[in-house]
Order: structure tokens, then C-alpha cells, then sequence
């Protein structure tokens, strides 16, 4: 008996490091992607169904870093679906990359590392890239929970994931994070991604 309370208390101890301590991407409601943002892949509805088809077409490209985004999630403690998501988000899985650049040359790698406020970690496509990543979304996590320390921590997370974006000071609502990001949607689509991600191996 001793040994199998052993075993479910692992499993359970594990699926808590794994999904991360930032909050709970499914318990969040999300509206997903813009119409905007749909029409990347010309899709005939906007929302969370949106959202999900861009993930899906992302997913293949996103799977072969796969081992690279589950291992720098443990490593930091955060949601590798929600890494797989912003990777989705900003290049596509990498498919939208030139030499590992995009945004203008501004932005480096899988999580578009901006050159003009950080200093540059690792390959585009490397792990080292992906912890740096990580640390800057997770320093826009606690960014919003200081900024917002009365919130629960589905909207610190879902307020970090749109700071990710447009930094601290342009989340200036937690009932609309994405005012001022990218298609003003970026947070919520993210998020909606995140949950695609988590039903496909990203848990």
C-alpha cells in the first residue's frame, strides 16, 4: 500500500513542476486570437476555435523542439505549454525565422528575444535561448504580481503572458490585457494556444 501512495504521490508532485507554479493556464478564460491574427492562416472565424487551428498548424514545427521546451519548463518552473504558445505566437514554430531573426532583425530566435533590451543567450534554436526566454517571462510574471499583488494567479499569469509582449507598463488592466499588444490579442491568444498545446503532448 505504502509503495502505490509512493507512486501517486510522485505522479502528482511531478504533474505540479511540470505544468509550473505561476498559475494554472486552464482555469483562465480566454477569448483567443483576433480576427486579425486569424487571418494569418485565413481562417474563416475569430476566438479560441481560432486560436487552436493556428496552433494546429503549428504544432508539427513546434514538436522538434519539443524535449528543448519540456526541459527548460522543468528547469524554471513554468508551463511548457505556455512556452510552446508564445513559440506558436511569435514565429510560428520557427517558420516565420530568417536565420534565426525576425521582427525586423530585432528579434532573435524561437521566443523573439528582443537584441535592443537584452543581451542574447544561446543558438535561435537552442535550450540556452529558451531559459533566457522563460526568465523573461517569468520576470514579467512577477512584474504584474507586484504590480497587481490583490490578484489570483490565472490573472497575474495571463497579465505576464501579455507583459511578454508589451512589457509591465503596458498592462494597465487585468480585465483588458491586451490593449496594448501586438493585434490586440496576444495574451489571450497565447493562453488559448497554451491549452491546444497542453491537449497535445505539452503537459
Amino acid at each position: 500500500m505504502a509503495f502505490y501512495v509512493i507512486l501517486i504521490l510522485s505522479a502528482f508532485a511531478g504533474s505540479v513542476i511540470t505544468s509550473g507554479i505561476y498559475g494554472d493556464i486552464g482555469n483562465i478564460h480566454t477569448n483567443g486570437a483576433s480576427c486579425r491574427t486569424a487571418r494569418q492562416d485565413r481562417l474563416p472565424n475569430c476566438g479560441v476555435q481560432a486560436s487552436f487551428k493556428l496552433a494546429e498548424h503549428d504544432l508539427a514545427r513546434v514538436n522538434k523542439y519539443k524535449n528543448m521546451i519540456q526541459s527548460a519548463a522543468r528547469n524554471k518552473q513554468v508551463d511548457p505549454a505556455v512556452l510552446a504558445g508564445i513559440i506558436s505566437r511569435e514565429t510560428r514554430g520557427g517558420n516565420v525565422l530568417h536565420n534565426g531573426w525576425g521582427d525586423h532583425n530585432n528579434g532573435f530566435g524561437l521566443m523573439q528575444v528582443d537584441k535592443r533590451y537584452h543581451t542574447l543567450q544561446g543558438a535561435w534554436n537552442s535550450e540556452t535561448h529558451l531559459l533566457q526566454g522563460a526568465d523573461i517571462l517569468i520576470s514579467m510574471i512577477n512584474g504584474i504580481k507586484r504590480k497587481f499583488p490583490s490578484a489570483s494567479k490565472e490573472k497575474v499569469l495571463l497579465g505576464g503572458i501579455a507583459a511578454y509582449n508589451c512589457g509591465v507598463s503596458g498592462v494597465t488592466s487585468l480585465e483588458n490585457v491586451d490593449r496594448k499588444t501586438t493585434g490586440v490579442d496576444y495574451g489571450n491568444d497565447v493562453v488559448a494556444r497554451a491549452q491546444y498545446f497542453r491537449n497535445h503532448g505539452y503537459n
